[in-house]
């Protein structure tokens, strides 16, 4: 699937507010609700949109500690690694799981209630998981910047598909 102008203004105003109604976004892009619907539908179907969601608040929710865990494998043979994906999968306080390059292996980002919790996770569910050689916490004091919408654009978009 090709993307145009609008389809991008579609993806731009759904990354900014996921709730609003199909005649409001028609009205705002400038074409009737039917073929509006139309382009957003596609786009789900082609992938391009995942989902949608609510942002939740961590802090008000009592998740007061976000950290950023980097975890070293003590081994890099391929069933170690797809082992350590599948049990970090199965914990729920991992919201963000990625494998890197660096001085890790995979950056996660883990929500606790508080540090004696945090230490419990890292202790008795990290530290059990499939050969864990190495990791370095690093705890969030404040958020600066935390946005969900990706800064996309038809010059990017059209850049990277040549």
């Amino acid at each position: 699937m090709k993307l145009d102008e609008i389809d991008f203004k579609i993806l731009n105003i759904l990354q900014a507010n996921g709730r609003i109604t199909n005649v409001q976004l028609s009205n705002e892009i400038g074409l009737s609700p039917a073929p509006t619907l139309e382009r957003v539908k596609k786009l789900e179907h082609a992938g391009f949109i995942e989902s949608y969601h609510a942002l939740l608040n961590g802090q008000k929710l009592g998740l007061g500690v976000t950290v950023f865990l980097e975890v070293s494998l003590n081994t890099h043979k391929e069933n170690a690694i797809e082992q350590f994906m599948n049990d970090v999968q199965k914990l729920p306080e991992v919201v963000e799981c990625y494998h890197i390059t660096g001085t890790a292996d995979f950056l996660l980002k883990i929500y606790a209630e508080n540090i004696a919790a945090y230490q419990n996770i890292l202790i008795h569910k990290i530290g059990k998981t499939s050969d864990v050689g190495h990791v370095h916490s690093k705890i969030v004091l404040g958020v600066v910047k935390k946005s969900m919408q990706l800064p996309i654009s038809p010059s990017i978009y059209t850049y990277n598909k040549s």
